[in-house]
């Protein structure tokens, strides 16, 4: 964070400072005793099951200098009504503050993360450059993300979630991005929204947010994202695979799995290599690329660094290789369009490699009234796909009597059930495990791999 008094912060959200005079701050804000460094502020917050407040004296043990709470502790600290109110209000004066920061701001339903973790490997060769930790895209991980940011960084990539209408419109007034990127409208969250349609006006809230001097990069992946610039003066950049877009993939190839492409914006043409599993990362890497060059890095450098960059979040399209088998482990979450990229994907490896597929489905969540038609449909694609072996944990609605009889369906009513069929895989056999977050089927995952190389004689 920027050199700051404590005292300043306490006007600056409206609360009461108690503590040494004329502290001064510049560390980082935790909500997590446990990752307090020193120098940190600690948050503390309420939660269903845990109260903040009775682990300030933990994070002073472990280096915090200053506290924010809703009512006296121990050590420095600013009493506040309300803590996470608080927080977004610092970090949105701080945030205008940074006049030499570059702030990207990303949404969609789906690809955020694996968005903004290649944005940030273009954007941090570059300069000082700050990203969320994993999914921080909340209304406590917009501000904390925000306030990591000092007077040398340079580019700063935000992730905005919503859960409801209004949520993005208010991360984007905190933000005030420069570069505002809306990915895809999709099913992600549908039950919480009701409708396509809702869920296109929560994503467009980033753009509407824009200041004039902005710009939008707007995808062209489906009917809602390209048309959210209209009626508006903004500078506007498309990404996508057809013509017209001003960031675009050409002669698009798959090698062993892997996207490779020629990179074109209004600057240039260069070749890009993805080290990034499926064809569906390449709408991912088009979005940071056009944001990359909307804030002025070169096509060369975007196409060296998306060429070089490695997944670095846990469990999506990670690919392991163990003698003979290939392991697709994409449990972070799941949606309509993310599992059928992911069985595109595995129908394509298992082709190269020869052996059967096998396709590991447990639940998606959020889908609302739709849910057992989506469920439903994925099922009958494995089908179509020709996936060898379709094994449904927990949500029977996979399953239909329209399902390509080629493709045998196991059935389990939790993933415990699933071991027995680990003693059938065999060399050159492709897995997929891919669920929404809550089913936590990376235990499948690993339970896959570790009775594998306990079969294989092999040390983990």
């Amino acid at each position: 964070m920027i050199k700051i008094s404590a005292l300043e912060i306490s006007q600056l959200v409206d609360g009461t400072y108690r503590g040494v005079p004329d502290l001064m701050i510049d560390g980082q804000l935790h909500f997590d005793s446990r990752e307090v460094e020193n120098g940190s502020i600690f948050i503390a917050l309420k939660g269903e099951f845990q109260d903040g407040h009775d682990f300030v004296e933990s994070a002073i043990k472990n280096g915090a200098v200053l506290s924010i709470v809703n009512r006296a502790v121990p050590g420095n600290h600013i009493v506040v009504k309300d803590v996470m109110a608080a927080i977004a209000k610092l970090a949105k004066v701080i945030r205008r503050r940074l006049k030499n920061t570059k702030f990207i701001a990303i949404t969609g339903s789906q690809g955020k993360t694996t968005t903004k973790d290649m944005l940030y490997s273009i954007l941090s060769g570059r300069g000082e450059s700050v990203a969320p930790v994993g999914s921080y895209n909340n209304d406590l991980g917009v501000p904390i993300t925000i306030l990591r940011c000092n007077e040398s960084t340079k580019f700063c990539v935000l992730e905005l979630g919503a859960r409801h209408l209004g949520d993005i419109a208010r991360l984007t007034e905190i933000a005030n991005p420069d570069v505002g990127v809306v990915l895809k409208v999709g099913t992600a969250h549908l039950g919480e929204f009701g409708s396509r349609e809702k869920i296109a006006e929560t994503k467009g809230e980033l753009i509407r947010g824009l200041q004039s001097d902005a710009v939008a990069v707007l995808g062209t992946y489906d009917d809602f994202t390209p048309k959210m610039s209209h009626n508006l003066a903004l500078k506007t950049l498309t990404f996508g695979e057809l013509p017209g877009c001003s960031v675009r993939a050409a002669d698009l190839e798959l090698h062993g799995g892997f996207p490779a492409f020629d990179l074109v914006t209004p600057e240039s043409r260069e070749h890009v290599e993805l080290q990034m599993l499926g064809m569906h990362q390449v709408p991912n890497a088009l979005a940071a690329a056009a944001a990359a060059y909307a804030v002025g890095i070169s096509t060369s450098d975007i196409a060296a660094s998306l060429s070089t960059h490695q997944g670095s979040s846990k469990w999506r399209m990670e690919l392991s290789e163990i003698n003979g088998i290939t392991l697709i482990n994409d449990t972070y979450n799941a949606n309509p369009e993310s599992v059928e990229a992911a069985l595109r994907t595995l129908a394509l490896l298992t082709q190269e490699r020869g052996g059967n597929s096998w396709a590991f489905l447990g639940k998606m969540h959020e889908l609302g009234d739709e849910s057992e038609l989506m469920h439903r449909e994925i099922g009958i694609l494995a089908g179509e796909l020709r996936i060898d072996h379709l094994v449904v944990i927990g949500e029977r609605s996979y399953i239909s009597t329209k399902i390509n009889p080629a493709t045998s369906v196991h059935f389990y009513e939790d993933q415990n059930g699933t071991e027995e069929l680990f003693d059938r895989f065999e060399a050159g056999d492709v897995i997929l495990v891919k669920a929404s977050r809550a089913e936590h089927l990376e235990i499948t995952a690993e339970k896959i791999l570790t009775t594998w190389r306990a079969r294989m004689g092999v040390d983990s």
